[in-house]
């Protein structure tokens, strides 16, 4: 039995279609041990506020939603298990070291900073520290999703894969893309083509431009682990990454929702649906 603060897996409450959500950065359970010299507040500025929520409609089109329970400054599971951040340690890392260069934004793995380049930690961590983390937050998270894919793909044949996130309306000093540049309404991460079919990414880039929102495409966002490890478009695996934007839905700088939450809720799950249609055709 998977234990409550790591993840939840919300079913189809319909006919199962070859969908599946996930929204990593949406949790708030903050574990015991974190250790962070920042509030919860602060921290909580690196959540995917509500995105959970956004997409909770999601099963009943069919689909599987898996949302982390931990919150993503804690260990971030949208990372591989080797993407450490050595200035963060304090001794040698002696296991598996893939580096993706998101530590020099203090956005590896483990976080060292949140977007405005504030330190999380007041010392180094030590390696049992990281290591506990991998075991116990993000293998359980990134297997549970890769069950899930598996299954539907069995299923199915097929299987469309969508990466919740939410970003700020502006970039900040150390996030990706430029700094102080005002973002689209969505932006939406195949890593230039390479983790899903074109017709995929332009039915969701068409689908909220029909809607009335502005839409990017990698940029700056292009996708990271999640959509990279368990896409495999020549094989019927299909990942993609949607970005929101906070200002859609959020008061600013706050974590509650704004008038424009039930809006974008129903478009969402508008959207569901027209994912699942197209699935079916395929």
């Amino acid at each position: 039995m998977q234990p409550e603060n790591v993840f939840k897996i919300h079913r189809p409450t319909g006919l199962p279609a070859p969908l599946v959500l996930d929204s990593p950065h949406s949790g708030h359970q903050f574990p015991a041990d974190f250790g962070a010299a920042l509030s919860t507040e602060r921290l909580r500025s690196a959540e995917d506020v509500l995105v959970n929520q956004l997409y909770a409609g999601a099963p009943a089109h069919g689909a599987h939603l898996l949302e982390a329970c931990f919150p993503r400054s804690y260990i971030d599971p949208n990372r591989s298990a080797g993407d450490i951040d050595l200035e963060l340690l304090d001794g040698p890392w002696p296991h598996l070291y893939e580096p993706s260069g998101k530590a020099r934004l203090g956005k590896a793995l483990v976080w060292r900073t949140l977007d405005d380049g504030e330190a999380i930690y007041a010392s180094r961590l030590s390696v049992a520290t990281v290591a506990h983390r991998i075991t116990h937050y993000l293998h359980p998270y990134q297997e549970a999703l890769k069950s899930l894919l598996d299954q539907a793909h069995a299923a199915h044949g097929v299987v469309y894969h969508i990466n919740c996130h939410s970003m700020d309306p502006v970039g900040g000093a150390m996030a990706e893309g430029v700094t102080g540049r005002a973002r689209a309404d969505v932006v939406l991460g195949d890593r230039d083509g390479t983790t899903c079919e074109p017709g995929f990414t332009r039915c969701v880039a068409d689908f909220f431009a029909s809607r009335g929102y502005s839409v990017a495409i990698n940029d700056p966002y292009k996708g990271v682990e999640l959509v990279r490890r368990y896409s495999a478009p020549m094989q019927g695996r299909h990942s993609l990454q949607i970005e929101l934007n906070k200002r859609l839905y959020l008061h600013s700088g706050s974590v509650e929702p704004s008038a424009g939450f039930p809006k974008l809720a129903s478009d969402l799950d508008q959207l569901m649906a027209r994912l699942v249609r197209y699935a079916g055709d395929r």
